[in-house]
């Protein structure tokens, strides 16, 4: 996952930072048992938008919030920036629906990973 043609990180690369960020956060805070839970989020929608180019081998930092917590859906929002930047290189959102792991069914979101979320999320 170099730089591509262009001289910076592809853009695909940028949706694996978001996932990466998410994840990372959520088994820390012992929410999210990628191996053996009962309860999986997929990603039903994504979106980035692009201010600045990133290139290897820059160190990247994100920034992470939550912008909707529905009763099985949860709206994170990114921010990725070159280490030590006040101003994002690029940002984007990606929607979860958590489901059963093996039906594949939407389910409510389990009472951990709620709160957990909960420190995340935007006041309206």
């Amino acid at each position: 996952m170099d730089n591509d043609v262009y001289g910076h990180v592809n853009n695909v690369v940028y949706y694996s930072w978001f996932d990466t960020a998410v994840n990372a956060w959520l088994i820390e805070q012992g929410a999210l048992d990628i191996h053996h839970g009962d309860t999986i989020g997929l990603v039903i929608e994504t979106q980035c938008n692009y201010f600045a180019p990133l290139a290897f081998p820059q160190t990247v930092e994100a920034g992470l919030r939550v912008a909707h917590l529905g009763k099985s859906s949860v709206r994170y929002e990114v921010g990725l920036f070159a280490q030590g930047e006040a101003l994002a290189a690029a940002c984007g959102h990606f929607v979860h629906v958590y489901v059963g792991r093996e039906d594949r069914r939407p389910r409510p979101l389990p009472d951990t990973l709620r709160q957990a979320l909960q420190g995340l999320l935007i006041p309206r």
